[in-house]
């Protein structure tokens, strides 16, 4: 029945999760008797045999679903991090940890009661049947779209790779509708996102979430800046939510020496400790670095700026995270299902705990929510930049992102420091980092 099991620091909001690999059987999963397991479980059977026997609607009270009934209420008593995760489930959350799934590749939002096209993504094949930015989905299937869900509109986007599905749309820009059949494929979504070089000097990367390409994806970046001649860097992790806590591990590397501690994990025994250090051989990038949070940070987005923030080689800019800090073991079971089980916490270099208390900035730089619901939307939504259009698209004016200018001004004044040297000397450049 157990197939394997993974380690994950859970992640928050959109319940992304972070996976750091295989690890041995629990004793609890043995193979020898167990009496106080087996007087507990034989008591749950009578339970469930009275209620399937004598509950007016049997429907309600057939096995399969008291089962399932059971098996949640189980997990979700013990923190809202545990659950117990159907084939569904199972499926999405591995889609989530691999960050890509089968479908037509566009970027959809909910407006006027209708879905839209924000963009489709480049060399997919929502961009190859010639989706736009605008257009508007009337139809799939040949079942037209009424008062639709952005999630159900999603989820019938989404399919096996190979199969096809039937899209309908409008375009106002022609007042045209029109349309095509798509045959879906594997799409792959970046998670770092935005990567480019002021003019000052200063790069900017931000990830969205962390997944299993996360960290190639990032010393990607980080090479490019590299060779524009970035001189320092602001890493943006304002509202991402979690992912991959190796991921997480492989982002934070470029910042330290071969061997030094990133964070480590303390189970509920003494011995059950691990650490995660940098393996990357080359020296660590010395250019003044500012990280953006808020509290929308969570999980392995605290990891990052936690260790940064410990080991001083970042100064940390925006709110107090979310305060996530508690370690998950994915249990798979038959027929695709799983568990998902607090069994551990994890703690920042000098021994801090993320978990119910966050990570505090060196800078505090609190947003109003209006101020904060523009900035996030001004993140996502490059492709609006008139302030006409985006407070008409979006009933909010568009502001100046606080928190931003004040990473460029913290890493503005550290830069002439750099620029000194000690004792005049000029600084020695950043180091370059390879996957």
């Amino acid at each position: 029945m157990l197939k394997r099991i993974l380690v994950i620091a859970a992640g928050v909001v959109l319940g992304v999760v972070v996976s750091v690999g295989a690890v041995r059987v629990a004793a609890a999963w043995g193979f020898w008797p167990n009496r106080e397991l087996e007087q507990s479980s034989r008591y749950v059977r009578e339970v469930l045999g009275v209620v399937n026997d004598n509950y007016v609607d049997a429907d309600k009270a057939a096995l399969p679903k008291l089962t399932e009934s059971a098996l949640r209420g189980i997990l979700d008593s013990l923190d809202p991090h545990s659950e117990y995760l159907t084939a569904r489930d199972y499926k999405r959350l591995d889609e989530d940890i691999k960050n890509e799934f089968g479908g037509i590749g566009v970027q959809v939002e909910s407006r006027k009661g209708g879905i839209v096209v924000i963009a489709p993504i480049a060399g997919t094949p929502g961009a190859k049947a010639g989706i736009l930015r605008g257009d508007v989905i009337v139809s799939i299937d040949g079942r037209p779209l009424e008062k639709p869900s952005l999630d159900d509109v999603v989820g019938r986007l989404r399919g096996k790779p190979g199969s096809t599905v039937t899209i309908g749309f409008n375009r106002p820009a022609t007042g045209k509708s029109f349309e095509t059949t798509i045959t879906r494929e594997r799409i792959k979504v970046d998670s770092v996102r935005d990567v480019r070089l002021r003019s000052d000097g200063i790069g900017y990367a931000r990830i969205i979430q962390f997944s299993d390409r996360t960290g190639e994806e990032f010393v990607e970046a980080i090479n490019t800046l590299n060779e524009q001649s970035m001189r320092a860097l602001i890493l943006d992790l304002r509202d991402n939510p979690g992912g991959l806590l190796n991921a997480a591990v492989e982002v934070a590397e470029p910042f330290f020496d071969k061997g030094e501690l990133i964070v480590y994990t303390q189970g509920r025994k003494a011995g059950d400790r691990t650490d995660y250090r940098a393996a990357a051989p080359e020296p660590r990038l010395t250019i003044p670095v500012a990280v953006l949070i808020n509290a929308g940070s969570a999980s392995a987005a605290e990891i990052v700026s936690g260790a940064l923030k410990d080991t001083r080689r970042a100064v940390i800019v925006g709110e107090r995270s979310f305060g996530k800090g508690s370690v998950q073991t994915i249990l798979p079971l038959r027929d695709g299902e799983g568990l998902r089980l607090t069994t551990a916490r994890y703690f920042t270099p000098g021994g801090v705990t993320i978990h119910e208390k966050g990570v505090t900035p060196d800078v505090e730089v609190v947003m109003t929510p209006d101020e904060d619901e523009s900035a996030r939307i001004q993140r996502a939504r490059d492709d609006v930049v008139d302030p006409e259009e985006f407070k008409e698209r979006f009933k909010i004016d568009p502001t100046p992102d606080r928190q931003l200018e004040a990473a460029v001004a913290v890493l503005r004044s550290a830069l002439i420091l750099v620029a000194r040297g000690p004792q005049g000397t000029p600084a020695s450049p950043a180091a370059k980092k390879t996957p």
